[in-house]
């Protein structure tokens, strides 16, 4: 329990301090250099369920309620971190990946559901749920998306890849890695 606390406060600073320091049109909490999603990748893979919950609290914290975000929107706006760090998740327990990464087919899959497909999903849902509650008009919908989506690549492809090959393996020696989803 003591982890995911943690978890929730890092994912929670990292959010704010990426949308203070990167801010995207007038959407408040978004961001185009979004650095938070590849940690909350980074911990999901690491802690399972407990570090994709961190995530979804997390954004909640530090991109919504911090940024004056209303808490109806908000509850639904940041189920894109969720689906963000899910979809890794997903991946790599279905395609049963080496998540330091060994492989070619790890590097790729990882690519792909990691670092595309989640950031597709989570920039679609992010922005889409900023246009239909009328927070940014749909004249500033690509700009969000595209600016979420690219943003979010490239902290991922930059950050998660390095901290998985060469983090991991003393991570998975301690009490609070995770092997599976919860446990």
């Amino acid at each position: 329990m003591n982890i995911f606390l943690l978890l929730i406060l890092i994912n929670s600073l990292l959010s704010r301090f990426a949308v203070i320091k990167a801010p995207l049109s007038s959407a408040s909490g978004v961001s185009s250099l979004y650095f938070a999603v590849a940690f909350m990748i980074i911990f999901a893979i690491w802690y399972g369920m407990w570090g994709a919950l961190s995530a979804y609290i997390g954004c909640m914290i530090g991109a919504g309620v911090l940024a004056d975000m209303p808490f109806s929107l908000n509850v639904i706006w940041s189920l894109a971190d969720l689906w963000q760090v899910m979809i890794p998740i997903a991946a790599f327990s279905y395609f049963k990946l080496d998540i330091l990464l060994r492989t070619k087919r790890d590097l790729g899959m990882f690519f792909i559901f990691a670092c595309i497909l989640n950031n597709l999903v989570g920039a679609l849902w992010g922005s889409m749920s900023l246009v239909v509650s009328e927070t940014i008009p749909w004249t500033e919908f690509t700009a969000t998306f595209e600016g979420w989506f690219i943003g979010n690549v490239i902290a991922t492809t930059l950050i998660v890849p390095f901290i998985l090959r060469y983090i991991t393996p003393y991570i998975a020696q301690t009490e609070t890695y995770v092997n599976k989803y919860w446990i």
